[in-house]
């Protein structure tokens, strides 16, 4: 029997071939879906898991999200500097890290923050040191910048039309290692010295950047409302020692010292102009959309696959019409109902079982290659692969082939030798 259908399928090698493809091509859709679903879902929690609680103006909780976790461009309100220096003095704190967005170089963005989460960001250094002046920046492991390189930061962006600073230079002082985060592609600066570039300061300008935060994508960057003060000094050692007066920021990293802490914290920080957040639950509130948009998805994709298995059927119905002598023959030749029935079974049945393994390799390589893109451009790793659940999805498909290979085996099954032969 094995022989007897080896050799059919080498003879209708042609038609063999385009039910592999199209079931393939059908199986990958759905299988794409559910693992780039799964993929986005996986390496936006692990990159949020790297920041415990965000702190920013009262806002849109998922902006702030967006644009401190996750570094994309939108403009934030500024919330005052006081809160920073409170948060720096509460007993509850281990360490609260402000963040200044809105310059960039060569594509990737600049983010003014501390010294110490550029320390603790990847736990160590694959090569250099942190920064210790305001000369210096500490690259992200996916920069592709040198040690001692220079940085000559732009406000906004080229596509922007972004105006390059020349108050100041920075000089690559050390590279993090991975994160799978879009920290990855991120520079990082002094606050001060981003501040000092925009003609900020402790005690100066602070209601003036507050109130330009509103007007600009990058909150930080004052162009229309303060001019730069010049030169300012690379070699300017870095004070971290927060006070009342520092400049408005748009986001402060803290991280609690116990999750009692967190919690306390989240609540003192959700009232009056500030608000205080878990990344991990914006990201579930981002997931249920997600999910909306993936069950749409899933839905075109089992659409696909019912139009091709209706057109499966349609073509097997008609290829059995054309055996008929064939199976006449058979029959004639002694060929008992049973063996007719489990070589047109089988037949079809093994064509569509290799169209739907074919399928979750394409769809594996598809789901691996758009998680390669979307890293590229975010920083943050996609993991993509096969959980158990897809074992059961592949045992369903298997099951309605089985299902729709027993329609031609029957209609081969029902027909007579005598008939079968004056066809």
């Amino acid at each position: 029997m094995i022989r007897f259908i080896l050799a059919d399928l080498r003879r209708l090698w042609a038609g063999s071939l385009v039910v592999v493809l199209l079931v393939a091509l059908a199986t990958a859709l759905g299988v794409s879906v559910v693992l780039q679903e799964r993929a986005l879902r996986l390496g936006s929690a692990r990159a949020a898991d790297k920041f415990d609680l965000v702190i920013g103006a009262g806002g849109s909780e998922t902006q702030l999200v967006l644009s401190s976790v996750f570094l994309q461009p939108s403009p934030l309100p500024l919330m005052p500097g006081e809160v920073l220096a409170r948060l720096a003095a509460d007993p509850r704190v281990d360490w609260a890290a402000p963040i200044g967005l809105g310059d960039s170089f060569s594509g990737y963005p600049i983010v003014g923050t501390t010294a110490t989460l550029a320390g603790k960001l990847s736990g160590d250094f694959a090569e250099g040191q942190v920064f210790a002046r305001e000369g210096e920046a500490v690259i992200g492991s996916a920069v592709k910048l040198s040690l001692g390189g220079e940085i000559k930061p732009m406000h906004g962006s080229v596509e922007e039309g972004g105006e390059t600073h020349t108050e100041l230079v920075y000089h690559i002082a050390g590279r993090l290692r991975p994160t799978g985060t879009a920290w990855d592609r991120a520079i990082l600066v002094p606050i001060q010295a981003v501040w000092h570039i925009h003609g900020l300061g402790a005690g100066e300008h602070a209601e003036g950047a507050e109130e330009a935060g509103h007007d600009h994508a990058q909150p930080v960057t004052q162009h229309d409302t303060h001019e730069h003060r010049g030169e300012i000094d690379p070699d300017a050692t870095l004070n971290e020692n927060w006070t009342a007066d520092a400049p408005g920021l748009p986001a402060i990293l803290v991280k609690p010292k116990t999750i009692a802490d967190a919690y306390k914290l989240r609540q003192d920080y959700r009232s009056g102009n500030t608000v205080a957040v878990f990344p991990g639950e914006v990201l579930t509130n981002l997931y249920a959309t997600l999910g909306d948009a993936k069950q749409i998805l899933v839905a075109v994709a089992s659409g696909a696959q019912a139009l091709v298995a209706a057109s499966l059927v349609l073509v097997t119905v008609i290829h059995v019409g054309q055996r008929r002598r064939q199976i006449g023959a058979l029959r004639a030749f002694g060929a008992p109902r049973g063996a007719i029935f489990g070589i047109v079974w089988l037949e079809f049945f093994a064509l569509v079982a290799v169209g739907i393994g074919l399928g979750f390799a394409l769809g594996f390589v598809a789901a691996l290659t758009l998680s390669g893109v979307f890293s590229q451009t975010s920083g943050i790793a996609m993991p993509v692969g096969f959980a158990r659940e897809d074992g059961g999805l592949a045992g369903v498909l298997l099951a309605f082939a089985a299902l729709l290979a027993a329609l031609p085996a029957v209609l081969a099954y029902r027909q007579s030798p005598a008939q079968a032969l004056r066809a």
